[in-house]
């Protein structure tokens, strides 16, 4: 299994991204505080509210230093009641506020999926569009550092199933903020995902390549656009997230055995870019979909389905690298063996050239 060292390894090599006209360089934690902080000096509609978000900044920073700009009541910290502050958040915005409300951890939507699912994702449609809901859940997903199965999940797939709700996912510093400013300023709800691992904390090291180049001017990444981070001829691998990364290190190794990756970040899970998937298949013939969530019933299948659709004719070969289908260990060892890392990626890759 892949060590932090590898990950850290990682190249954003073929993106844009990284190539901005802005020498500034900030974590993704930084990138995404920077764009909530902005839209809400640009809006007094613009507020925060979460457990831990304000005296704390958020457990993994990622709303530090809102709370000394902004005050307490417009950056709220709420009492242990999932329900009850992601209701209230719905129906703030459907007031008119636009709310950024924090689910600590992704693991915990249960508790409040009528709230999510049956309200922020239905009342527009239920209303025939009486009312918008413009509010961003925020919430940490993935693991890596042996937080057991009820904190180390990332199922982006189960929101991206519902429908009714944007998904977003960034990989890196720079995408972390365009695509916060876009979710801000949405008019339906958006669930902004983030992996703990990429958001630059001192007490869990992240891969190199999510702190980059950042422009301090507010600037929206379009929701539905996939970003090609790594060009190449002979295999396209897709994911997001954490893995992004561990794509790019795979695809280094590959290199030197004269195999070349296509890296493609989705960014976004809904909308889905189907057409730079299926682009980037018809030029490689050969399709790697990698994900930390489990495999069944997930984004692997999703990515593999729409290729069939769209350009089963030009597939030769398909991989699925995902999670099994088990609680996250809580041992580190087998929380290792069962998170997919550069090596596993780089099998993947090779059983496609066969």
């Amino acid at each position: 299994m892949a060590t932090e060292e590898q990950d850290s390894g990682a190249q954003q090599a073929g993106t844009e991204n990284a190539t901005q006209s802005s020498d500034r360089e900030l974590t993704m934690s930084r990138a995404m505080v920077e764009a909530i902080a902005t839209e809400m000096r640009e809006s007094d509609e613009v507020f925060v509210m979460g457990e831990d978000v304000a005296d704390y900044g958020g457990i993994f920073d990622s709303t530090e230093g809102l709370l000394d700009e902004f005050g307490r009541d417009r950056v709220m910290d709420v009492p242990i009641s999932e329900t009850a502050f992601i209701g209230a958040a719905v129906g703030a915005a459907q007031a008119g506020m636009r709310p950024i409300a924090e689910l600590m951890f992704v693991d915990f939507f249960g508790v409040a999926m009528d709230q999510i699912y049956n309200q922020m994702a239905k009342n527009t449609y239920m209303s025939g569009g009486a009312v918008n809901v413009p509010m961003v859940l925020m919430s940490a997903v993935g693991g890596t550092y042996n937080d057991a199965a009820q904190h180390s999940q990332t199922l982006y797939g189960t929101f991206a199933h519902l429908p009714g709700m944007k998904v977003v996912v960034p990989s890196t510093a720079y995408d972390a903020k365009g695509l916060m400013h876009s979710a801000i300023r949405d008019d339906d709800p958006v669930v902004y995902l983030f992996h703990k691992r990429l958001m630059g904390l001192g007490w869990m090291p992240s891969p190199s390549g999510p702190k980059t180049a950042v422009p301090e001017a507010p600037y929206e990444i379009p929701f539905g656009e996939a970003d090609v981070k790594r060009e190449g001829d002979d295999a396209t691998v897709v994911t997001l997230g954490l893995h992004v990364h561990r794509a790019l290190d795979a695809a280094e190794t590959l290199a030197d055995d004269g195999i070349e990756s296509e890296v493609i970040d989705l960014r976004t899970l809904v909308p889905f870019d189907t057409e730079t998937v299926v682009d980037s298949v018809r030029k490689t013939g050969r399709l790697v979909v990698v994900d930390e969530d489990y495999r069944s019933f997930g984004l692997t299948g999703e990515v593999v389905a729409r290729v069939a659709d769209e350009a089963l004719s030009d597939l030769d070969a398909v991989e699925r690298v995902a999670i099994p289908d088990v609680p996250v260990p809580y041992a580190r060892p087998l929380e290792q063996e069962v998170n997919p890392d550069a090596d596993d990626i780089a099998a993947a890759v090779r059983r496609t050239q066969e």
